[in-house]
């Protein structure tokens, strides 16, 4: 039945994959005359270099749009390509120059030479087509990058001048007047008066429940935790981190709660608009990453991520509350200089207090974590699954330390992007590399709860490997904070669905899905074929156990050899092109494997001769024991003692 099964999902897949090809041949082909116009288009504008930034990639993304369709162009008639070039290998080798053919194999080779031509001008055209958007793109990238980089080394105003002092003042409280007029301005006008006052219930009743939420909120989540902690039944590290997230929603329900009062009164204009819109992302960041603070450096040695000295855990804990608040501090003035469009000097006079302040806490923080790595020796840690961490924040507090540093200085002297491109991203890396510290120690959490068994214990793979998926999935994150480009990871994303070529042949995604689906198909019916002849078939017939071994083992190997060869062929690679390597490979088996080769013959021939079975008792370079086991490579015996003596085939032989 399992055969029976095996052969159906097998036909399954071929037709599936038959299906596929078809309708690649059956797909549209793209319209080149829209993308002549696109492509004339694009190459002027860069030749122009006067259009924006988020021109380009406006652009940029439409070329990508169409090289997608080029890629998907260039499988176009792929399986009669194929079928025609089979034929025509079919026929032979063409005559070399001056022999000649038969005159009936030498027409149809010309036909279906022809035919091959007229089927590959899509597919040529396609990649020819591939090519240009290839170009454009990458000249669109490099002119992006150009101007990131010009604008990230100006050198500006130095926020040390005093001149600057005066109108950057000036240019605060003209904000903070135009905000107050226009409060005022709302709160006088009668049509604004009369819905604040048709609101009134719904307002009440708003400001009730948020400051309800953001006075009680964290207290009440904090106590269920607590209750959690106290029943301890397995899961409790999954149920208490659930409700622990309770210290980061109900405040922030309550302050768009609040947020909705306050803009159901009516008197906020547009300038009160803009931030109130920004405030619930601002409370995120500050809530969130108090709770990360917490989850990270807790009391409780089982909880934390970064187990520190208890004496440092609140100043650690401080230290990342005033870097967020910082962080947000930047952005709320951010938002008012675009706002009121204030000048160079005025964002750097106001921007490098800010700066200042987390380059301080970032120098701060860092001590913090260096000096908790460095209180214990190495060998009083290397017992300890916290130690390759404690390692890893070291490397960070050293790191924080010099940016905290450097960043300020930077923008003390007149380059304030390069200040603030090194200090707040790094502050956004700490808060990301927290969350996935706090994420790995979930993912554990919930692999005791579903399993019973500590993550850190030795047959624990499931937890490693859902650390290491998540750190990949972090990646790309950490990619954006530093400025990278959302283009620049869909460009890595379509080089990795292009895949590579070898030799004549494109080796995509999907053709390694593809190799592994039918080589794991063919382990599977080599396994089950191996047991049915071991307990079905074999042991009705007069083979020997040691025979019955020898067939076995044989049948593992070359149904394995036979799988890797389909699996190989199933996903579009020639074989054809590894002779080479293939060739490569003998001579480096022949002088540098040769022990290991002629183990494994002489298992083999062990194996079909039989000179030995299991349970013989032989003697072996003056060592007696009994065969308890014939591999390929080896023998193991078992000696009077009870050691057990692995001895090579080869000196069987």
């Amino acid at each position: 039945m399992r055969l029976i099964q095996s052969w159906l999902l097998a036909t399954f897949v071929a037709l599936a994959m038959t299906v596929g090809a078809l309708a690649q041949d059956a797909s549209p082909l793209p319209d080149y005359d829209r993308w002549a116009i696109t492509a004339t288009n694009a190459e002027q504008t860069l030749s122009e270099g006067q259009a924006s930034d988020s021109a380009l990639e406006t652009r940029r993304a439409s070329i990508a749009h169409w090289r997608e369709d080029f890629l998907a162009a260039q499988d176009t008639n792929a399986a009669r390509i194929a079928t025609i070039e089979s034929q025509i290998n079919a026929l032979g080798a063409a005559p070399a120059e001056g022999e000649t053919e038969d005159p009936e194999i030498a027409k149809r080779r010309e036909e279906l030479g022809a035919q091959l031509t007229a089927l590959r001008a899509p597919v040529v055209r396609a990649e020819e087509a591939y090519t240009r958007a290839n170009g454009l793109i990458a000249e669109i990238d490099r002119v992006i990058r150009e101007r990131q980089a010009d604008a990230l080394l100006e050198l500006g105003p130095t926020p040390l001048n005093p001149t600057y002092w005066p109108r950057a003042m000036d240019d605060v409280l003209n904000s903070l007047h135009k905000s107050w007029i226009e409060v005022k301005t709302n709160a006088t006008s009668q049509f604004r008066r009369d819905l604040a006052r048709q609101n009134l219930p719904v307002i009440l009743v708003l400001v009730v429940v948020g400051v309800m939420l953001l006075a009680r909120g964290q207290s009440w989540a904090r106590a269920g935790v607590q209750y959690l902690r106290g029943k301890a039944p397995r899961g409790t590290g999954v149920f208490r981190f659930l409700v622990s997230l309770g210290q980061v929603v109900l405040p922030l329900l309550g302050i768009y709660a609040l947020v909705q009062a306050a803009q159901a009164t009516g008197f906020v204009g547009t300038r009160w608009l803009l931030l109130l819109e920004q405030i619930p992302l601002w409370a995120t960041l500050l809530l969130g990453i108090h709770w990360l603070a917490d989850e990270s450096f807790h009391e409780n040695d089982e909880i934390a991520t970064l187990p520190l000295e208890p004496s440092e855990r609140v100043r650690a804990g401080r230290y990342a509350d005033m870097l967020a608040w910082a962080y947000v501090l930047k952005e709320v003035l951010d938002s008012i200089g675009q706002f009121d469009n204030y000048s160079a000097a005025t964002n750097a006079v106001l921007d490098f207090p800010l700066l200042v302040v987390s380059g301080l806490l970032l120098f701060r923080l860092g001590r913090v974590r260096n000096d908790v790595a460095m209180a214990g020796s190495a060998e009083a840690r290397e017992g300890e699954q916290s130690y390759f961490r404690l390692r890893f924040a070291r490397l960070m507090g050293r790191t924080a330390m010099i940016i905290g540093i450097l960043g300020p200085v930077m923008a003390a002297i007149g380059y304030a992007r390069v200040g603030e491109a090194l200090v707040y991203p790094f502050i956004a890396s700490l808060a990301l590399v927290g969350l996935l510290l706090v994420l790995q120690r979930f993912i554990n959490d919930l692999y005791e709860l579903a399993t019973g068994r500590r993550a850190d214990a030795q047959d624990s793979l499931l937890p490693v490997l859902g650390g290491f998926a998540l750190t990949l999935i972090f990646i790309p994150f950490v990619a954006l904070i530093w400025g990278a480009r959302v283009a620049d990871l869909t460009e890595i994303w379509a080089r990795f669905q292009e895949g590579f070529t070898l030799g004549d042949t494109r080796i995509s995604p999907t053709d390694f899905l593809i190799v592994i689906i039918v080589f794991v198909m063919g382990y599977m019916v080599t396994r089950l074929l191996q047991g049915a002849f071991r307990t079905s078939i074999l042991p009705k017939t007069k083979i020997d156990q040691g025979g019955q071994n020898a067939i076995v083992s044989g049948m593992g190997y070359v149904g394995i050899f036979v799988a890797a060869i389909v699996a190989i062929t199933a996903g579009g690679l020639d074989l054809s092109s590894l002779a080479i390597v293939a060739g490569a490979l003998s001579v480096g088996i022949g002088f540098g494997l040769q022990n290991i080769v002629s183990n494994f013959v002489s298992g083999i021939i062990l194996l079909i001769e039989r000179p030995i079975t299991e349970g013989d008792w032989i003697e072996v370079n003056g060592t007696h024991g009994i065969v308890k086991d014939i591999s390929v490579r080896s023998t193991r015996l078992e000696t009077f003692d009870k050691y057990d003596l692995i001895i090579p085939g080869a000196d069987f032989v």
